[in-house]
């Protein structure tokens, strides 16, 4: 994992418009965020944040896509969800009631990241008042993804759910490895692998 400051030449705008669309941030107060804000480089495999790690830490993602999953008691691992560029990410729970998390998040694929620590986080937040504001759409954005995911888990079968990825999101399908989709999906690799074959046989 790599580190540094963040390059304003070769500059996040694509943070400044993330911000913008969540918020009525100006220009100046966007520099003078960035200062709380480092780069962050993650290797396919790097681990972002450890299970039972307090979150100190959160990132918007600049590009690539980073998965939150579990393990169970028998040791196989449940993959929650994909996070994927111009989002925030980290363990939601544990990073706004700094208390250790019960997931574990990693880069399905290299990933280039732009973080914060939860006292900078605070800091805005006291200084900026637009920063209250872009925490709370982003919080209620991400509780909007959870109930989601929590609807689709209920409502839809393996099919259905590699169907709705095909189309919301098909650069997790094409990037991310097959065995996470597949705890994803609650299927073995095998099993995604037939529904591969019968989805693709539906497309043509």
């Amino acid at each position: 994992m790599m580190y540094g400051k963040v390059n304003m030449e070769a500059g996040p705008e694509v943070f400044y418009q993330f911000l913008k669309n969540l918020a009525p941030v100006n220009k100046s107060e966007f520099m003078q965020s960035m200062a709380f804000f480092h780069t962050k480089t993650l290797k396919k495999g790097d681990v972002f944040i450890h299970h039972q790690e307090i979150a100190r830490k959160a990132a918007f993602i600049v590009s690539g896509i980073l998965r939150s999953y579990y393990i169970t008691d028998n040791g196989a691992e449940i993959t929650y969800c994909f996070c994927t560029e111009s989002r925030f990410s980290t363990s939601f729970k544990s990073f706004i009631s700094q208390t250790p998390s019960q997931y574990i998040m990693e880069a399905s694929t290299d990933a280039e990241l732009l973080i914060i620590s939860y006292e900078d986080l605070q800091y805005l937040y006291s200084t900026f008042p637009v920063w209250q504001q872009i925490g709370r759409i982003a919080t209620e954005q991400e509780y909007m993804e959870l109930e989601k995911f929590t609807s689709i888990l209920q409502g839809e079968n393996a099919i259905q759910k590699y169907q709705r990825m095909l189309n919301e999101a098909p650069e997790i399908i094409q990037q991310v490895p097959v065995n996470h989709i597949a705890s994803y999906l609650g299927v073995t690799r095998e099993t995604l692998s037939r529904i591969r074959k019968q989805v693709s046989a539906e497309i043509r």
